[in-house]
């Protein structure tokens, strides 16, 4: 049992390979026994509907790697025309006295109608046939299959070298290794054959024309002497079948040659026959109407028929017009195939897990009713926030990031949400079909609504409904729609978080588009004095307090002062701002007067009194009472809410070692507060106090 279960179980045959060993041997069998005219005609029939196929599968295949059996092909045409020949001039001999249709109909066919009963005419077109098919295509297909074969084996090792290559370079796998190893083993055999294979073809013409020669000679003689035929009725028999029969048997030949010499001279070329040629002939409109003019030329000429010339002329050109239309409408084609292509592969990014682990730096989420109240005005939507990131450009001095705008039903309908690298910073309720009307501690128009407080400032305001515009208007107020509420809202989160959206790529952004001289300064303090992640910190504190970093050379300039001697990003801010100290007071003044509000004495002696200082005199602790904070914070809002409210634009002025410490504590109550130290305050900025917070 283990000896029968080792043994492996032949494969089953489909009966092919007997079928096509039995023809092989009925074609050896053709060139000894003799056969009957009804078969040597269905042989002809047979040989010239192989040779056609043939033909059309080399006009079809995409490369001539695809016809690998061609040489073997070729052989087994070439022994059926060779069997079928011997057969054929064995009837003629032997029956050839008999007449016309003494080898066959095909052949008596052949001999009527190309010969057209004249055996001279008959020979010419053989002899043409001949030389065309030995001295024309099957000489230059075996030249060219010389060649492919020696250039094909010369450049094995090159092309195994380049395999091996892109396997260790990792290009490929095992299995594409395998596959173009296997390629180029059957290339190298192909061409190898087909150099063989063509000495069949120029053997079978010549073959071809010695069996002719024998036919007729012989023919002669047998007819005179054992037929007592006259020389003149057996010339004239014997030499119709013998070149009808050269006829049926070279026009296979010719046919297959010319499969030959389309499969060599195919080379590197890839696609069908029709496709190279009319796509490479084709290919340049300029030479199509060229030639279509020298047709035209030919067409007037005195002496040449007109209208031959006019119609290739007019051929020419037509398609010469058609060819860039035609590549118009492929590219276009082609385009929304990859703009499609572009769009599947974008969907499927987006839906891709690792998307999702991605966060917009700026995100704006719509409850439902907002987004349908803002389809109409998307357009308008997107030009405002275009020409807000604009004006934050040319404000601040960097480009924050692109705002993306998302429906989200997980909020309610009518809200919206502002969020940073993902969390929320800021969500307010809309009303829609209302405006929003800003008061402060003014009086209120004359019109129903509900109190509410404007979501950027903080400031008192109301909602009143679209149906009150005009009257609102007439008492002096300004009615704000709700996408400049939105907006506003958002320009106001933006500001606050500028810090935040400083990425380290911005800022290496920032500095690669410095002047030459700037560069080399930079040069000079990084790494030695300063790094960028410290570089960056110092502009992420300026920004936190909206400074603008727009005059990036002063900023540099002012750190390259100290950065010898100070390392901690708070002391170099502090140093930039009072170096920056014009640019400041003049984007903070208004009508070039600044308004500021004092610390005032109390606070600022509590405020000094909390430092801890160390031995050099440096602040290393900030260390006050928490009922103190919340004391000056009551009396910080009571009355910076009330300038506020007043529509003041102003500062808090304090102390210069105090003042990031009042800053820390009032960005938590009025985040769009400014605070300068007094040194901060540049000459000749004139100054009005609104008071002090004691």
């Amino acid at each position: 049992m283990a000896i029968a279960s080792s043994v492996k179980p032949v494969e089953r045959s489909s009966g092919q390979d007997v079928g096509f060993a039995l023809g092989i041997v009925f074609v050896l069998t053709v060139l000894f026994l003799p056969l009957p005219a009804w078969m040597i005609d269905l042989g002809l029939a047979f040989s010239i509907a192989l040779s056609v196929l043939i033909l059309m599968v080399a006009l079809w295949i995409q490369k001539p790697l695809d016809f690998s059996a061609f040489p073997t092909v070729l052989l087994l045409a070439t022994l059926l025309r060779l069997s079928l020949n011997i057969a054929t001039t064995r009837l003629i001999l032997s029956n050839g006295a008999e007449g016309y249709e003494a080898a066959g109909h095909v052949i008596a066919g052949f001999a009527n109608f190309v010969m057209s009963g004249d055996f001279v005419i008959g020979t010419i077109v053989f002899v043409i046939l001949i030389t065309v098919n030995f001295l024309v295509i099957t000489k230059g297909a075996t030249r060219i299959a010389e060649v492919g074969a020696r250039f094909t084996l010369d450049a094995i090792p090159g092309k195994q070298m380049a395999i091996d290559a892109d396997l260790n370079g990792g290009l490929i796998d095992d299995k594409e290794a395998t596959r173009r190893r296997r390629e180029l083993e059957e290339e190298s055999a192909f061409f190898g054959s087909m150099d063989g294979a063509s000495k069949f073809v120029r053997g079978d013409a010549i073959a071809g024309l010695i069996i002719t020669a024998v036919n007729i000679f012989g023919g002669i003689i047998i007819g005179v002497t054992r037929h007592d035929m006259s020389p003149a009725a057996a010339a004239d028999v014997f030499t119709k079948l013998s070149v009808g029969d050269g006829l049926v048997t070279q026009i296979p030949a010719l046919i297959v040659s010319l499969a030959a010499g389309l499969l060599v001279s195919k080379g590197g070329t890839r696609g069908s026959a029709e496709k190279a040629i009319f796509g490479q002939l084709g290919n340049y409109p300029r030479a199509l109407l060229l030639a279509g003019s020298v047709m035209f030329l030919l067409a007037v000429a005195p002496g040449l028929p007109f209208l031959p010339f006019a119609l290739l002329g007019g051929a020419l050109a037509f398609v010469a017009y058609l060819v860039p239309r035609r590549r118009a409408e492929a590219k276009a084609v082609e385009d929304a195939k990859a703009r499609e292509a572009a769009d599947i592969a974008a969907d499927e990014v987006r839906q891709s897990v690792k998307e999702s682990l991605k966060t917009a730096e700026i995100e704006l989420c719509l409850g439902k009713q907002i987004s349908s109240a803002f389809v109409r005005s998307h357009n308008e939507l997107t030009q405002r926030v275009g020409k807000m990131r604009r004006h934050f450009a040319k404000q601040y001095g960097f480009i924050v990031p692109e705002i993306k705008l998302t429906d989200d039903l997980g909020i309610p309908p009518k809200t919206y949400q502002i969020k940073i690298h993902g969390t929320v910073v800021a969500s307010e309720e809309l009303r829609i079909g209302d405006v929003l009307v800003v008061t402060g501690d003014g009086p209120r128009p004359d019109v129903p609504g509900d109190e509410a407080r404007e979501p950027a400032f903080g400031m008192k305001a109301m909602w009143v409904s679209e149906a009150f515009i005009n009257n609102v208007k007439r008492e002096g107020f300004a009615p704000v729609d709700n996408m400049s509420v939105l907006l506003t809202h958002m320009r106001e989160v933006i500001r606050n978080n500028l810090a935040q959206l400083l990425s380290y790529k911005d800022m290496r952004t920032l500095v690669d588009r410095l002047e030459p001289e700037y560069k080399r300064l930079i040069e000079e303090m990084i790494p030695s004095q300063l790094s960028h992640s410290g570089l960056q910190a110092v502009l992420k504190l300026l920004l936190a307090e909206r400074i603008s970093i727009r005059n990036l050379h002063l900023v540099l300039e002012a750190i390259a002062e100290v950065a010898p001697h100070v390392r901690r990003a708070e002391q170099l801010a502090e140093h930039v701002r009072t170096r920056m100290a014009q640019q400041i007071c003049g984007d903070l003044s208004e009508n070039g007067v600044l308004k500021v509000l004092r610390l005032g004495n109390r606070w600022d002696l509590a405020f000094h009194q909390s430092l801890k200082r160390d031995a050099k005199g440096e602040v290393v602790e900030f260390d006050i009472d928490p009922r103190l904070i919340e004391q000056f914070g009551v009396e910080a809002a009571k009355v910076v809410r009330t300038h506020m409210d007043q529509g003041n634009q102003f500062v808090l002025v304090a102390a210069p070692d105090v003042r990031p410490y009042v800053r820390m504590v009032t960005e938590r109550l009025f985040a769009t507060l400014p605070v300068l130290s007094h040194v901060e305050i540049a000459r000749g900025v004139q100054i009005k106090s609104l008071g002090t917070i004691s």
